[in-house]
């Protein structure tokens, strides 16, 4: 039975988590629900990023990935069902999704809203829900949506490079208290192999 995480900032401090959570069961009472984390700060586009993508390969191929993360930063006319490294990701159309994978997906498919409904977390759910239940029933993801629709991009945080430093931004601080940024092993190394090739080259003048 379809496997589903679920991501949000919506907290966890009143009754929206576990109302989800029933949304779904009532659409499908054998999906199997999983938490990765309902605590990311809203409108913090590279931590929603950021924990997602890296939570996200972890999981088997196939799963259904529910992130609720600024649903609604502006009205929503669709929201958004992807297959990317065989994973389902479906979420908001506002940018986090070209965030999450660092590009575009293989697949995306917009799903319809009805216009006459009230678009809150619960109904979005909904949709998302009964979207993942069509993928268990054998539809295929083409028919459930109109696909490659235009949709939301946002880049991905890079660092600023230059001569003699590197500008990055941290993009996460866990409960240990690493402090996460968004310049990688590679590019630190890079850098400092071009700096100690530079310092060589200076001093055999």
């Amino acid at each position: 039975m379809a496997l589903i995480t679920l991501t949000s900032d919506i907290g966890q401090k009143d009754y929206l988590v576990g109302a989800v959570k029933g949304q779904l069961a009532q659409i499908n009472p054998a999906f199997n629900v999983m938490d990765i984390s309902h605590e990311l700060s809203p409108f913090n586009y590279p931590q929603a990023a950021y924990v997602c993508r890296n939570a996200i390969r972890h999981f088997p191929p196939y799963t259904h990935h529910i992130i609720l993360v600024n649903l609604f930063e502006k009205k929503p006319e669709q929201l958004l069902l992807a297959f990317h490294n065989d994973q389902y990701l479906l979420c908001a159309d506002n940018g986090l999704l070209t965030m999450i994978l660092e590009g575009r997906p293989e697949m995306v498919i917009g799903l319809p809203l009805d216009k006459t409904s009230v678009k809150n977390t619960l109904y979005c759910v909904g949709v998302m829900g009964r979207a993942i239940q069509k993928l268990v029933d054998g539809d295929s993801l083409l028919s459930i949506g109109t696909p490659d629709p235009s949709f939301t991009e946002k880049n991905h945080l890079r660092p600023v490079f230059a001569d003699s430093w590197i500008e990055g931004q941290i993009i996460f601080i866990d409960a240990f208290e690493n402090v996460i940024v968004n310049i990688t092993r590679e590019e630190f190394e890079e850098k400092e192999k071009e700096e100690a090739s530079a310092s060589f080259s200076n001093a055999m003048k």
